[in-house]
């Protein structure tokens, strides 16, 4: 693989402008094309099989559409200065109505002055607007279009809020700020790590072109797959950082080699050669664990990690094709422009270094060493025990934000039980003509008796007969735990030949989670097998790629310990833009707990996974080839640490500081992911890479690259180190370091 890359590295060098001039218009087209025909966003938590996705398949068969999903549209309406019923606002309300109705696919409109459509307190009413032929991939504009037709009812001071506003295409996320902080802060990194800003400025234009290319793709198979509102964000997040840092790692690499007095052109090629190799299989890392997502059998959370892993595919591919360009294409001038009091990297040896000294002194202390890493990363993985999971409602979004306004009002009304209603469809044992069966009432009755139930509405049958729907208010928040458990006893329901399910939003994100906690060790086993395999691939020494999945999973014990401690615990959960209920003490504002959805562990799993990996293979790469010169393995340790530390820490400060940035989105995901990898790659380059790998390292002595003679004659000849590019130093670089089985 090796002499492959460095052929398509001195050919990109060499045909420097092909190469540029081919991605900028690929980017140019792919990110014009997708918004110019944007696609519409679907975060349906719908999972195939479960006894929530029968439930809505069953609404869908002669109830109408009104009963499906994006069938029903809802105006929540406060007077503030009285009651409703007040004539003057009665009449205006009823002038909404009546405009109402002559909305397109509007079929029926329902009036809050009835039975369940208004408060207690006569001054938070309810519109229930029923629709049919309606586009439900444009809900959020009808909602907008319908909430602007009851304007009348505003204009005599009533406040009216679209309940379904917070439908997913209505919160698609916008790229926006996030990205412009992330990339100053990037370049401030790359500036103080290269000290010239020719050089700082390749890895930002590299990354930018390799995330308008994936973002473009991700854009247009919007039209043919389902993608959630959270897809281009993710992509952004994930591809900034990798892209980034893999031009970081080249270019790093090539500037040594310029300082020893190689040839352009010949750099670029034993660039590409080694480094790039390490930027491949290091990709390969983050795409494989992406990928086990899969088999998670939560179909949003498939469609999120392959639609990141797009963005890795991008990154990966600029890294080894549009940087060699630029760097054939700017020659020496890479050096150009230096900051002033800034020395920067690109000394050809690592001698002297502060890394150097660090891993020396390691090298020096293993024990004392590896004994302080475990209890420093045990205290910061400690909080993950209290980690809570469940799902998020709209109580938990921005102040003053219409989805948050709409929750407030409906629980304050009505119940906070009203904002996750369930759906029970029971299918019948035998025809009924109509809800006053006694086999309908009887099925009521049961509902009503669940304890958690606070309201059961009347019962519809469908047109054939053999099946009924009930809506079911439970007494509790969509966030609270209890509604599951509600979900779970109406479930259980047991009449002679009824099969009862429950749909709706809880019920969805019940099954979410049960699905999550089946399927998490299946995908976790996946990720840890595979991404060792490549490392075995990679460097032929089992135990090192074993040691290398175990500290990867370390890391993920600090990065859920944060999540744990800023959302779980609460504190700092204000910091990060996560807004309290409305008249919370002092105390319920510091320490604000906010569930974390049951399927970003297992995303943040596989993400931080396959990042973590990034830094241990350019690591071991290091470490190898020093040890391949010299057969010392202490002296190895210390070398490839110092050669790699300075890089290995500018790259995780352009990652934290990207995803810090991101930290700032509404989209209560977003943040999550924003603390949790920032934290684990703070600790990972720190802590880990540092400290605890290099002493692990020194106390395994030869048994790092320990490979049996029967593994070595059937693993395929994957090298990723490189090392035939550079000048022949010893007969150990010809031979693999093996032992007897």
């Amino acid at each position: 693989m090796t002499r492959l890359l460095g052929r398509l590295g001195g050919w990109c060098a060499r045909h420097g402008w092909i190469v540029l001039i081919t991605w900028v218009i690929a980017a140019a087209a792919l990110m014009g094309g997708s918004l110019a025909f944007p696609s519409p966003t679907n975060s349906d938590a719908s999972i195939p099989g479960t006894d929530a996705q029968r439930a809505h398949d069953l609404m869908k068969d002669g109830f109408g559409s009104g009963y499906a999903t994006g069938g029903t549209v809802q105006l929540l309406l406060y007077s503030a200065d009285g009651p409703l019923i007040e004539d003057e606002r009665k009449q205006a309300v009823e002038r909404a109505m009546d405009r109402l109705r002559t909305m397109p696919h509007v079929t029926k409109v329902e009036t809050p002055f009835r039975a369940g459509g208004i408060s207690s307190n006569l001054q938070i009413g309810l519109i229930t607007i029923r629709m049919e032929g309606n586009d439900s991939d444009k809900i959020a504009q009808t909602t907008q279009e319908l909430s602007k037709a009851a304007d009348p009812a505003r204009d005599a001071g009533l406040e009216v809020v679209p309940a379904d506003s917070s439908t997913p295409a209505d919160k698609e996320i916008k790229t926006g700020p996030s990205e412009i902080i992330g990339v100053i802060c990037a370049l401030l990194v790359l500036v103080f790590a290269f000290g010239t800003l020719v050089a700082a400025t390749v890895p930002i234009f590299a990354a930018l072109i390799s995330v308008a290319t994936g973002l473009g793709v991700i854009g247009l198979l919007g039209w043919v797959v389902d993608m959630p509102k959270q897809a281009g964000i993710m992509a952004t997040m994930i591809g900034l950082g990798v892209g980034i840092d893999y031009a970081l790692f080249l270019l790093s690499r090539h500037r040594r080699l310029l300082a020893d007095g190689v040839p352009v052109v010949e750099s670029v090629r034993r660039t590409v050669a080694s480094s790039g190799g390490a930027v491949v299989f290091a990709g390969g890392t983050v795409i494989i664990a992406l990928s086990a997502l899969l088999l998670a059998g939560f179909p949003l959370l498939a469609t999120l990690g392959w639609v990141t892993g797009i963005s890795v595919v991008a990154a990966v591919l600029t890294s080894v094709t549009l940087v060699p360009a630029l760097l054939g294409l700017l020659g020496h001038r890479i050096n150009s422009l230096k900051v002033p009091l800034l020395r920067g990297a690109g000394g050809s040896h690592a001698a002297g270094t502060g890394w150097a000294g660090l891993g020396a002194w390691v090298a020096r202390r293993p024990w004392r060493t590896l004994i302080g890493s475990v209890i420093v990363l045990g205290a910061l993985a400690a909080p993950a025990l209290a980690l809570q999971l469940g799902p998020l409602d709209e109580g938990y979004g921005a102040q003053g934000s219409e989805p948050r306004r709409a929750y407030e009002l409906m629980a304050t009304g009505f119940g906070p039980g009203f904002n996750g209603p369930l759906i029970v469809v029971a299918e019948l044992p035998s025809k009924v003509s109509d809800a006053d069966d006694p086999l309908v009432k009887d099925l009521t009755r049961e509902v009503e008796d669940v304890e958690g139930v606070k309201y059961v509405a009347d019962p519809k049958v469908n047109t054939s007969g053999r099946s009924v729907l009930i809506q079911a208010i439970p007494e509790y928040a969509p966030s609270d735990e209890r509604s599951a458990q509600v979900v779970r006893d109406v479930r259980a329901i047991s009449l002679p030949g009824v099969d009862v399910h429950v749909g709706g939003k809880v019920a969805g994100l019940t099954d979410a989670g049960d699905r999550m906690n089946e399927r998490t060790p299946l995908v976790i086993g996946v990720v840890v097998l595979l991404s060792a395999l490549l490392l075995l691939l990679a460097f032929r020494a089992p135990i090192v790629a074993v040691k290398a999945a175990v500290m990867n999973l370390v890391s993920l014990g600090a990065a859920f310990g944060a999540l744990a401690m800023v959302f779980s615990i609460g504190l700092g959960s204000g910091l990060v833009g996560m807004d309290p209920p409305v008249n919370s003490s002092f105390v319920q504002t510091i320490f604000f707990s906010v569930p974390i959805e049951s399927y970003v562990p297992l995303m943040l799993f596989a993400v931080l996974f396959g990042l973590s990996m990034d830094y241990e293979v350019f690591l071991l790469t290091a470490v190898r080839q020093s040890y391949l010169r010299h057969g010392n393995n202490s002296r190895a340790v210390a070398e490839g640490l110092g050669s790699t530390g300075r890089v290995i820490t500018s790259a995780a400060l352009i990652m934290v500081a990207v995803f810090v940035a991101f930290i700032a989105y509404p989209d209560a995901m977003v943040k999550t992911f924003g603390v949790g990898l920032a934290v684990a790659i703070a600790v990972d380059a720190t802590i880990i890479r540092g400290f605890l790998v290099p002493a692990t390292m020194v106390l395994l002595g030869r048994l790092n690259w320990w490979c049996p003679r029967w593994l070595d004659r059937i693993l395929p000849n994957l090298s990723v180190e490189g090392h035939e590019e550079d000048e022949p130093v010893a007969r150990e670089r010809r031979e693999p370091v093996t032992a007897g089985v």
